[in-house]
């Protein structure tokens, strides 16, 4: 088998083999295949496409080049769920102890956070004391016995995903589909989900700026999670506005609690319920959707959701008391409130310009090497479509510095006020069944 000859092959939009496949990404993975050849590859998959039968191989043979790890030893069927990014996105937070309460195990591997705040794993490091350097035997204890925790991602996992992300970030070939569902879907897959929902955002603040784009990227992951025996689902949720009100570490912890409560803003909660709901379904503790909203309702209300966040918590060395007083959190030294310079109404927030300035604040990182103040951000006191009265604030920013101007002036830029009323967006576009 020659490189050249399988370039030529996708070159001409013909279907390459599952042999073929594993023998470009093995060769690829340990150097025999040049980045120059995997370039034009990649090149020619981003002209060409791939069909799913590719899709599901090329997802595999990046799973194979590394680590697998094995979550046989927790009961039940372990649901994932993966957000393809954006502003606010508290999903994480109040999504694992809420299916947790529903005997749904939530064996969860995070990262931390490049870009505009933190990681789950920086979030949930704003608990005083929560760690997530545990052995994986404990953190199979802690699924099996609490249902939910949380661990920092180890092993090799995908390295053959992380070389060739590396080479299409500088060939100007991220933007392929084929090359953008195998990337996600091979780092869930290697970390041992039986089944997994996917939360595909789209809008200003996503990756996919379309509706159409979404749902194009969305149906080749479901295809390939389907055809290699992983049950998946996904949601196509807007992100042409930060979600819920916090951008910020501490403060999405508190709006994370709030919404447990049951009084956390509407589109989170709804988003979350939504989310929840096929995570619940496909961990077949429900019979359908309906059922498993019912469900995800009722321990919301009775209270069993904020309880297992509180054991979560506490479990892995957290201050589970900050559940019943969030005084306890991180809190800036300063706050000022962004007034509106005129009536009218909220017509657009640029999510992903927002975030950068929750960034400048220091609630995110540039590089891998910033450190995060895990007290300062963003609250969003109106969202688009909400009136406004001059004056009024549409932003609170939670400062530990003084001179805030150049925040002050990214917000007023990126947060739009028209005089013409302005209907609230669309929050879920569509659902992408088995």
């Amino acid at each position: 088998m020659r490189m050249v000859d399988l370039i030529e092959k996708k070159r001409d939009g013909l279907e390459l083999s599952t042999e073929e496949i594993t023998f470009i990404i093995n060769g690829f993975t340990n150097g025999s295949i040049p980045d120059y050849q995997m370039s034009a590859l990649s090149m020619a998959i981003f002209f060409k496409g791939m069909t799913d039968k590719e899709r599901a191989d090329l997802t595999m043979a990046m799973v194979k080049s590394g680590d697998q790890i094995d979550l046989s030893a927790i009961e039940g069927v372990k649901v994932d769920k993966h957000s393809t990014g954006g502003v606010g996105d508290t999903t994480t937070l109040v999504l694992g102890p809420l299916v947790a309460a529903l005997d749904v195990p939530v064996a969860k591997m995070s990262g931390r956070g490049l870009g505009h705040t933190g990681g789950t794993i920086d979030k949930l490091e704003a608990v005083e004391g929560f760690h997530v350097e545990i052995e994986k035997e404990e953190f199979i204890d802690l699924v099996n016995k609490n249902k939910i925790a949380v661990i920092g991602q180890t092993g090799n996992l995908t390295p053959a995903d992380k070389k060739l992300y590396a080479l299409r970030d500088v060939t100007a070939t991220v933007d392929s589909i084929p090359l953008i569902a195998s990337s996600i879907m091979s780092k869930k897959i290697a970390a041992g989900a039986d089944a997994i929902v996917l939360d595909v955002k789209t809008g200003a603040g996503a990756f996919m700026k379309t509706v159409e784009d979404s749902e194009a990227l969305a149906k080749a992951m479901v295809g390939i999670g389907n055809n290699v025996g992983r049950k998946t689902m996904a949601v196509i949720s807007d992100m042409s506005q930060p979600l819920g009100y916090a951008i910020g570490n501490a403060l999405e912890v508190k709006e994370a609690i709030d919404t447990l409560k049951g009084e956390g803003p509407e589109d989170l909660t709804e988003l979350c319920l939504v989310l929840g709901s096929h995570m619940v379904y496909l961990a077949e503790k429900a019979s359908s959707l309906e059922e498993a909203r019912k469900m995800l309702v009722e321990v919301m209300e009775n209270g069993a959701a904020l309880e297992k966040f509180k054991l979560f918590l506490s479990s892995q060395g957290g201050d589970g008391s900050v559940i019943d007083d969030p005084t306890k959190l991180p809190k800036a030294q300063y706050t000022f409130e962004l007034e509106a310079k005129e009536d009218g109404y909220v017509r657009e927030i640029v999510a992903d310009e927002v975030g950068t300035a929750a960034m400048l604040l220091g609630a995110g990182r540039a590089t891998k090497e910033s450190v995060i103040d895990l007290a300062v951000g963003l609250m969003l006191n109106k969202k688009i479509g909400d009136e406004v009265k001059k004056g009024e604030s549409l932003v609170t920013i939670h400062s530990n510095f003084e001179d805030v101007e150049k925040v002050k002036e990214m917000l007023y830029e990126n947060i739009i006020v028209s005089s013409e009323k302005v209907e609230k967006p669309t929050l879920i576009y569509k659902e992408i069944m088995l």
